[in-house]
Parts: C-alpha cells; sequence; structure tokens
C-alpha cells in the first residue's frame, strides 16, 4: 500500500554522534543528504538472483521487537509498531527496509522523527541527518499490518478459523511487519502480542511475561537463537498450549485448536521420539525449545517456523494420510530445525540445502520406522530428475520463480531433486563420510548462513579429496549424472515421468 511522503520533522538539537565528527566532514556529509533527498526514493536490494529487490545494503540487524495489538477479527488490521535495532555497514542518507502491505502512521530514527515515502516494495526512511557506517542505529515504525492478503499476493498472516498465524516464506515477512527480509540478515526477535480474553497468543522462542489488564491480555516471547524473518511465527486463536518434555528436558509446546485437542494429542506424543532420533543422527537439538502449531486452515503446505512448526490440522485428521506418511512429514519439519533454521541459506539459491536436507531425513526416518524404501524412493527421483531440471533448473540453480506463482521456487527440483544429490554424495564418499559431513555442517555453521560452495568445500575436507567436479554436475548440470553403484539407474522420458517421485507435497 502506497505511503504518502513526509519530510522529516525540523530538529531541536543535533545528535552527540554528530557533534563528534569534524566540521568538514559534517558539511560534506550535510552537503551529500541535500543533494540526495532531492532525488526521489527507490526501492533497493542485495542483488539475490532469485529476488533482486528483497533485502537492503548498508546495515545489519542485531534485533526486532514486534508488538501487535490485535482485535479480535482476523480481517481488520492490526495495530503494530516495529522497532529495529540494526549496525549501518556504510555510510546512509536513507535507509531503506521491506514493508509492502500496511499503513505507516510515524518512523522514529535513535528517538527523532524520521521522514518516509514508499517506493515499489520499499519504506525508504529519510533521517534528519546522516547515519555513518559502523554506527548502532534504532528505527521505530508504528503503522498496522494487515491480514487481508492483496490481490494476487498469498503469505504473511494466515486467517485460520479461529484467528491468525504466519507464513513468510520466501519472500513475503515485509508484508507483516518492516524489516530487512532476506535470509542472510538474521537477528533476534522479541514479540508483545496483545488479543482479547479467550485467545490465546504464541510466538517463536520461550514465554518471559504474560500481562492482563481489563479484557486484554500481553504475551512476550524472546529467541534465544538469531533467526531470519521469514522463520518468523505468531499464532493468535482459540487456542491450547500443550507442554511435554524432550531430550535432555528440552521443553517442547504444541499449539492446537481446543476443540481438536483430543484428536491431535496421539500425533503430538510422537515429537520427543522424534527429536532423539534426529540427534541421533546430527547431534543435539539447536534451540531452546520445540513445538507444532496445528492451524485449522487449508495452506497446502507445512512450514518450518522457527522452534514451532505451522501444520494444516488436516494433515492429522484426514485418514487419506498414512501414518507413515504424516510422521515423515513431521520429521521433514523437524529437520529444517538444523537443516534452514539454525544453518540458514546465504541466498535463495541455496535453498537446496533446505530442502533437499529435510527431504532426506524424511525419507530416511520412512525407511528406518516404516519399511519405506530409501533405495526406491531415490531410484524413482532419478528418472524424473532430468525432468524436474528442465522445469525448475538444477538444484543449486533453481529457476526464478513465476510472477504471482503460489509454489513460488519451491519445486521438486529442490526436495526430492535435492535429496538425490545427497543420496549420489553418500554413494561416493560412503555412509561413515557422509554421517561425519552432516554433522560437522550443522556444528560449524550453527546460528548463521551457508552456502552451496561452503557444503562443496566441507564435503571435500571430510571425505579427504576434491569433490567439487563431482558435485558441480549433480548441483549445476542441465542432466542428472550418472548414479555411483547404479549403472543401471536410467533417466524416464519427460512424458513417461511422474509427476513426483514419492514427492512431497506437504513439506517446506
Amino acid at each position: 500500500m502506497p505511503h504518502t511522503p513526509h519530510p522529516p520533522a525540523s530538529r531541536p538539537r543535533v545528535r552527540a554522534r554528530s557533534r563528534l565528527r569534524a566540521a568538514a566532514l559534517l558539511a560534506s556529509a550535510v552537503s551529500v543528504c541535500l543533494v540526495a533527498a532531492s532525488a526521489p526514493p527507490t526501492p533497493l536490494g542485495v542483488g539475490d538472483r532469485l529476488f533482486p529487490h528483497l533485502g537492503n545494503p548498508g546495515y545489519d540487524v542485531a534485533a526486532y521487537d514486534l508488538s501487535f495489538t490485535y482485535s479480535g477479527s482476523n480481517s481488520e488490521p492490526l495495530r503494530a509498531v516495529t522497532t529495529i535495532d540494526a549496525r549501518t555497514t556504510a555510510d546512509l542518507e536513507r535507509i531503506n527496509l521491506d514493508f509492502a502491505h500496511g499503513k505507516v502512521d510515524s518512523v522514529e530514527v535513535d528517538g527523532e522523527s524520521a521522514g518516509f515515502a514508499a517506493a515499489g516494495e520499499d519504506l525508504v526512511v529519510t533521517p534528519g541527518s546522516p547515519l555513518g557506517e559502523g554506527e548502532r542505529t534504532r528505527i521505530t515504525v508504528r503503522h498496522t499490518s494487515d491480514p487481508v492478503s492483496p490481490e494476487g499476493r498469498e503469505g504473511g498472516w494466515v486467517r485460520t478459523a479461529d484467528g491468525l498465524a504466519m507464513a513468510n516464506q520466501a519472500d513475503v515477512a515485509h508484508l507483516v511487519f518492516p524489516c530487512n527480509d532476506h535470509p542472510s540478515d538474521k537477528a533476534n526477535f522479541t514479540f508483545r502480542v496483545t488479543a482479547p480474553e479467550g485467545l490465546t497468543a504464541v510466538a517463536n522462542g520461550l514465554p518471559t511475561d504474560v500481562d492482563r489488564t481489563g479484557g486484554s491480555t500481553t504475551w512476550t516471547y524472546r529467541t534465544a537463537h538469531p533467526m531470519a524473518t521469514e522463520l518468523a511465527q505468531v499464532s493468535i486463536g482459540r487456542s491450547t498450549v500443550l507442554h511435554r518434555t524432550g531430550p535432555h528436558g528440552l521443553p517442547v509446546r504444541d499449539v492446537v485448536p481446543t476443540e481438536h485437542r483430543a484428536a491431535l494429542e496421539p500425533w503430538l506424543a510422537e515429537t520427543p521420539g522424534q527429536i532423539a532420533w534426529m540427534e541421533e543422527k546430527v547431534g543435539r537439538y539447536p534451540f531452546d525449545t520445540y513445538g507444532l502449531l496445528m492451524a485449522d486452515a487449508t495452506t497446502g503446505f507445512q512450514l518450518e517456523t522457527q522452534t514451532l512448526s505451522l501444520f494444516e490440522r488436516e494433515l492429522f485428521t484426514d485418514p487419506v494420510y498414512p501414518k507413515w506418511y504424516v510422521e515423515s512429514i513431521m520429521v521433514h519439519e523437524l529437520a529444517h530445525q538444523w537443516f534452514g533454521n539454525s544453518v540458514g541459506p546465504a541466498t535463495w539459491s541455496d535453498l537446496w540445502l533446505n530442502e533437499g536436507h529435510a527431504t532426506w531425513y524424511e525419507a530416511l526416518y520412512a525407511e528406518e520406522t516404516a519399511d519405506e524404501p530409501m533405495e526406491a524412493r531415490m531410484k524413482a527421483a532419478y528418472g524424473a530428475s532430468d525432468g524436474w531440471r528442465a522445469k525448475g533448473g538444477p538444484p543449486a540453480a533453481p529457476k526464478p520463480p513465476a510472477s504471482g506463482s503460489k509454489t513460488g521456487i519451491f519445486r521438486e527440483n529442490v526436495y526430492d531433486g535435492a535429496a538425490l544429490v545427497l543420496y549420489a554424495l553418500r554413494q561416493e564418499i560412503g555412509r561413515p563420510a557422509f554421517e561425519r559431513l552432516e554433522r560437522a555442517w550443522v556444528t560449524r555453521h550453527r546460528d548463521g548462513t551457508a552456502t552451496t560452495a561452503d557444503f562443496v568445500r566441507l564435503a571435500s575436507e571430510t571425505a579427504g579429496r576434491d569433490l567439487e567436479d563431482f558435485l558441480h554436475g549433480w548441483l549445476y548440470g542441465e542432466k542428472t549424472p550418472p548414479m555411483p553403484g547404479h549403472p543401471d539407474w536410467k533417466p524416464i522420458a519427460a512424458e513417461r515421468a511422474p509427476k513426483a517421485a514419492a514427492g512431497n507435497p506437504h513439506g517446506e
């Protein structure tokens, strides 16, 4: 929604940091600022190959403090305040934030009123004086957050039968709150959610405060580990929060529609064992809590929001889905807590590292607990792989999303197609080296981001030989290379290939 441009308010005093600058430097900065301010605001981006205008250069976010006030109707905008603590990485006359679906009432930079205007899907903020490289700054935006999706653009808030949840992947967190909406810029989060009596609010991380005043309650949650904006989660509804204990005393909390609690409880009881299974494969769970958010909504996907994975309730209550399949999808989203959340993608082209690993452990769990052979699934994926590459690009170089596409970049090539890469790697280097690689990957890059090149280097280091040539064809080739150990595996002609090889329409 367009924002009305506002000029910066006059400043009654000069900032302390500005007083410390040399007079000549200050004069130069002011003259540059005046020239820049005369030009129209423009949208920026960090140059992601798949989402060129996503994210913004010039600063690194350290923390978000998000406050939402919910009226009780999920068709009315929420009142919101977003506070961003950041450090500048360049001299800035303007600060671009990603924000595209709400009304901005005011913006402050370091406690003083700032100008703002819309440019594309950016909110462009003009402080009264420029910011120097290496400075800490606080940006406060008072705005609305609209849960009704804009035409032709789904995601952000998800309206459930009794309230709201979030699904921000890949590029729609900025439909909910102003942010630097790119996975390369992780930050800590604090959530403060106010809702009328009778509703329950839950968010990523652990609760720190509950304040009941009059007819409303404010819940506060904080993350203990940095998180990408696409993984933020807030649930508001007539919910019950169920508590149990996972390995090593890990707090496990699940959020379910109160009326469906009894039907969902048997599924939720599986989570501690699934966490223990994943820990046997790759090491200690990387966060301070985990659980499932069962949303009474039809989304067409599940989502690995950090520490609180989003699921459609119907996945667990519709008898069409076999038990082993549902449990494997639960493990898919759990595996993402290591692969995609703790170790995030540096760019969206590195998505295969998220989805390929989650699909891998989904398939491995099905093999070990339900006698669903991994080899059969991978052979079917091999047959379909050339078709997937033609349609969506090779796993590490996916084609850009089609305009208005609901599925975006989430195609078969980054699910089973990427798991196939991991299968080929295990065939090439052997199971023991592959398992050492998996543990080393999530340990070395914990709480950070990593690239495909980082994975290739670590694979080579772990195997004790250069794997760049071997992995290049699997990751970037137009055609699927021969599978080590399976010379009989052949691609299937596109017209004969299945639409998906044991595909995963419910996992993201």
